[in-house]
C-alpha cells in the first residue's frame, strides 16, 4: 500500500529526502565508549566513527535525527546504514553484525516515520533503506603497479548487498537507494542482489539509485559521464535515478539537466552544503543553498530533492518551504503504471 501511495504522491508534489546522518551524529560528540555501549564494552578493536553501529549503542539519537527531519519537512529519511555491508564492517570485523545493524535501523526509522504519518495523514512519510556503495571498487585496480587487480568481485559485492537489502526488507523500509554510486560496477551488483530478493520472496519494492560525479570533469570515479551512468542502469525497474554527493547544489545542475532530459524516471537530487572548505567542512547556509536549488526547480528537474554532507535539518527546512509552490517534473510513466493497476 505504502509503495503505492509513493507513485501517486510523486505525481502530486516534489518529495524532500532528509539531510546528512553524519553531520547531525557529529553534533553529539560520542566518545569511543559511546559507541561501544554495554553490548560490546570489550570489543577487540576501536568503534568510534562506525556511525551504523549507533543504531545499536545509541538508537536514541538516530531516531532524534530522523525526527528532526521530519519535522523540517522531510517525506523520506535514509537508514542508518550507508556502511552497512559485510566489505565495509570488515574495517571493524563486525560482519557478524550486519543483518542486526540494518534490521534494528530499518525499525527505528520505521517507528518514527509511523509517528510522523499518523499525526499527518495528509503527508505520509517513507522510509529508504540506504545501501552505500562500499570501500572497494570492482572496476579499478586499487594498484597502480598492477592494473589487472580487483579489491572486490561482482558477486562477492552481490552477495554482501543482498544481505544488507534482505535485512532493511525485514525492518520495514518503504524503499531501498542504491547510493553515493562512484563506482557503476557495484550498483550493479547491488541491483542485481535487489532483482534477486524481489524474485525470490514475490516482492515488489521501489528502488532509487543515486550516482555521484566527482568533480568538475562530469565523471564518475569510474569514469563514466552522467548519460553514460544513465544508459548502464536504465534497464532496470526503478522508482529514481539522480545524483548526490561530491559537489554543491550548483555544480550538479548540467547532470541533473542530462539525466532529466534522457530518463522516464523519477529524478533525484540531494548535493552537499557547497564545496568543503579547507578543513573539509561545509559551510553554505540554508539560504544559499536553497537558493542554488530553485535552478532545479525553475527548470522542472527534480521529484526528490534533499541534501549530503553538511546539510542539516535548517537545510531541509528551508528546500521544504521552496519547493510547495513548484509542480513536479511530469511523470507520464507512472501515471500509465497506475492505470494498469
Amino acid at each position: 500500500m505504502s509503495q503505492n501511495k509513493l507513485y501517486t504522491v510523486l505525481q502530486e508534489r516534489i518529495l524532500v529526502l532528509d539531510g546528512a546522518m553524519g553531520t547531525m551524529l557529529q553534533r553529539y560528540k560520542f566518545s569511543e565508549e559511546d559507541f561501544r555501549g554495554e553490548r560490546f564494552k570489550n570489543w577487540e578493536s576501536p568503534v568510534q566513527g562506525n556511525n551504523d553501529l549507533l543504531s545499536l549503542t545509541q538508537p536514541e539519537a538516530i531516531a532524534a535525527v530522523h525526527a528532526k527531519y521530519f519535522e523540517a519537512g522531510a517525506d523520506i529519511v535514509e537508514t542508518n546504514t550507508f556502511s552497512g555491508t559485510t566489505i565495509a564492517m570488515a574495517d571493524y570485523g563486525m560482519e557478524s553484525l550486519v543483518y542486526d545493524l540494518n534490521y534494528e535501523s530499518a525499525k527505528i526509522a520505521k517507528s518514527v516515520a509511523d509517528k510522523f504519518t499518523a499525526s499527518e495523514p495528509h503527508k505520509p512519510r517513507f522510509v529508504a533503506g540506504a545501501m552505500g556503495p562500499t570501500n572497494k571498487t570492482a572496476s579499478m585496480s586499487p594498484d597502480v603497479n598492477d592494473p589487472g587487480y580487483r579489491a572486490i568481485s561482482f558477486d562477492e559485492l552481490r552477495i554482501a548487498y543482498k544481505q544488507q537489502a534482505e535485512a532493511l526488507v525485514d525492518g520495514g523500509v518503504d524503499i531501498l537507494l542504491v547510493e553515493t554510486i562512484f563506482d557503476t560496477l557495484n550498483a550493479k551488483a547491488a541491483l542485481f542482489a535487489i532483482e534477486e530478493l524481489k524474485e525470490e520472496r514475490d516482492i515488489e519494492i521501489p528502488v532509487m539509485v543515486s550516482g555521484t560525479i566527482t568533480d568538475a570533469s562530469g565523471r564518475t570515479l569510474s569514469g563514466q559521464t552522467a548519460e553514460a551512468f544513465l544508459i548502464s542502469i536504465g534497464h532496470m525497474p526503478l522508482l529514481s535515478v539522480g545524483f548526490n554527493c561530491a559537489l554543491g547544489a550548483e555544480q550538479l545542475t548540467p547532470y541533473l539537466e542530462i539525466v532529466s532530459g534522457k530518463s522516464d524516471f523519477a529524478i533525484s537530487a540531494y548535493p552537499n552544503a557547497g564545496l568543503p572548505n579547507a578543513f573539509g567542512e561545509y559551510d553554505e547556509t540554508a539560504e544559499e543553498m536553497a537558493s542554488q536549488i530553485k535552478t532545479y526547480l525553475d527548470k522542472q528537474l527534480v521529484n526528490i530533492v534533499g541534501g549530503c554532507c553538511g546539510t542539516t535539518p535548517e537545510h531541509i527546512r528551508a528546500i521544504a518551504n521552496l519547493v510547495k509552490d513548484y509542480k513536479p517534473r511530469p511523470l507520464p510513466a507512472f501515471a500509465k503504471r497506475e492505470a494498469a493497476l
